[in-house]
């Protein structure tokens, strides 16, 4: 069995959030793979479903991001996986908005629900990060990530977040090259490997909404909060900068 955690943080104004692109990916594989319907398990929404033949249950923890490994960990724990047996999505600063990289095992890189799973499920575990740019000072930082995405990216993100749902049974399975060099290919880049060889990606149809809109729940977006648990969440997110 495979635990796929998209890490985001609940409720319907982060639900547009860079830092919920997790969550996105999460959800697209749901749809796309006729999953269970989203139920409350593990101080999370899980959705049961088959890959490639391997049985996976999907996981959005709906405490903070900062202790997204209390729920993946319980859930670990339940089915008495290891850390090779969890695959975390997540947003990544430090890549180009629509660029992944994928790797097991490694460094939190200064994100806290990344800092959460090591602690709660050991690190080697594959981690599947999802480039969303980064604003180009620290001090922009935070409303980078608790921003919305622009509908100007939906140029990006929507082939990317497709590309992910289409070919989650090669992530399912393992395959990291080759799911690697799919995504790639659906946001314009070049495959990583066999790149003479490499067929041109097919063409889809645009979909009637974006995945930012499928995402999106009723409710405004509410400005930063200076007090309280998500204002606390915020200060240890970016102690150490970013």
């Amino acid at each position: 069995m495979l635990i796929i955690a998209g890490l985001g943080n609940p409720g319907a104004k982060y639900a547009d959030n860079r830092h919920n692109i997790g969550f996105m990916a999460v959800d697209a594989i749901q749809r796309r793979h006729s999953f269970s319907p989203w139920s409350k398990k593990f101080k999370g929404e899980i959705s049961e479903g088959e890959l490639g033949g391997e049985k996976v249950l999907l996981i959005k923890p709906q405490t903070f991001m900062n202790v997204s490994g209390e729920s993946v960990g319980e859930a670990m724990r339940f089915y008495k996986l290891q850390p090779q047996d969890i695959v975390a999505i997540y947003d990544e600063l430090d890549l180009v908005a629509g660029k992944a990289r994928i790797k097991t095992g490694g460094g939190h890189g200064g994100h806290n629900g990344i800092k959460s799973l090591d602690a709660h499920c050991g690190r080697e575990y594959r981690r599947l990060r999802l480039g969303i740019g980064h604003p180009g000072a620290k001090e922009a930082v935070i409303g980078h990530v608790l921003g919305d995405f622009a509908k100007a990216d939906a140029v990006w993100l929507d082939p990317l977040l497709d590309a992910i749902a289409d070919n989650a049974a090669m992530l399912a399975k393992g395959e990291d090259s080759q799911f690697m060099n799919k995504l790639a290919l659906a946001t314009g880049g070049k495959a990583e490997e066999d790149k003479a060889s490499a067929k041109p990606a097919k063409e889809k149809k645009p979909a009637a909404q974006s995945h930012v809109h499928q995402a999106r729940q009723h409710g405004q977006q509410k400005p930063l909060p200076t007090t309280g648990p998500m204002a606390e969440m915020l200060k240890r997110m970016f102690n150490k900068g970013e």
